[in-house]
């Protein structure tokens, strides 16, 4: 659709691999992914609300990047972690729209036109009328228990490989004394596994649990040439506890 509106415009597509509803995995892959990208429009859409009264919006960023996409907080990760949204708009203007807009594919018939006009110049007050950004929905991520000896962790996202990110960094690591070389005991549930804190898989041997930065400075738990989603059975929301061993 982005193609048929505006045919001379580059289109990058970055995944279609956030899982059904998955809002918080969405917003995180945007965030991580974005500063990498070229500016632009980046268009996202994880929408278990599309139907509803939740508004779809265009947003620019500090950097004079655009978002569009649904106000159910998907955008505002990484508007956020780059400076913040300037100017915001409702997506009400039937003219940059598909002439018939489906109750449950709003990506097709409202984002993606959106996005094409607005790449090919439009200016973003011409799609409806302004929204305060402040009032704009934002999702709660949630904040590690960081003590002198154990950290209580949230498994945020899992990739395609079964490997864990947390809602951790190295400086969350560091406070409890957790460093590469280090031994890590992992609590989940009533089980305990122990891990070895690195920097690359390729500080540990096939089969072991690894603790590790990964490309995007978050910490996460994997196995190496394994899969440690699956062996630990945990979903995304679940809580990880870590000890220094």
């Amino acid at each position: 659709m982005i193609k048929r509106i505006a045919p001379d415009v580059e289109v990058i597509d970055i995944t279609h691999g956030i899982p059904p509803q998955h809002v918080l995995q969405g917003a995180l892959v945007l965030a991580n992914t974005v500063p990498y990208m070229p500016a632009g429009v980046h268009v996202a859409i994880v929408d278990p609300g599309v139907g509803s009264e939740r508004k779809p919006v265009a947003l620019r960023g500090s950097d004079d990047r655009v978002y569009v996409g649904p106000d159910n907080g998907l955008l505002l990760v990484a508007a956020d972690r780059l400076g913040g949204v300037t100017d915001a708009v409702e997506i009400a203007e039937k003219a940059y729209m598909l002439d018939r807009i489906s109750h449950t594919f709003h990506g097709r018939d409202i984002f993606s036109p959106a996005a094409a006009h607005l790449a090919s110049g439009l200016e973003l007050g011409k799609l409806g009328p302004a929204l305060d950004p402040a009032a704009l929905h934002r999702l709660e991520v949630p904040e590690p228990s960081v003590g002198e000896a154990r950290i209580r962790a949230t498994v945020l996202y899992i990739d395609r490989y079964g490997n864990v990110q947390l809602n951790l960094t190295a400086d969350h690591l560091a406070r409890v004394g957790i460093e590469p070389g280090s031994r890590v005991e992992v609590e989940v549930g009533f089980e305990r596994y122990f891990a070895s804190a690195a920097k690359t898989f390729a500080d540990a041997r096939m089969g072991d649990i690894v603790l590790y930065e990964d490309a995007y400075a978050n910490i996460a738990l994997a196995i190496n040439r394994g899969d440690a989603a699956r062996m630990f059975a945990v979903q995304v929301g679940d809580e990880l506890r870590l000890t220094s061993a």
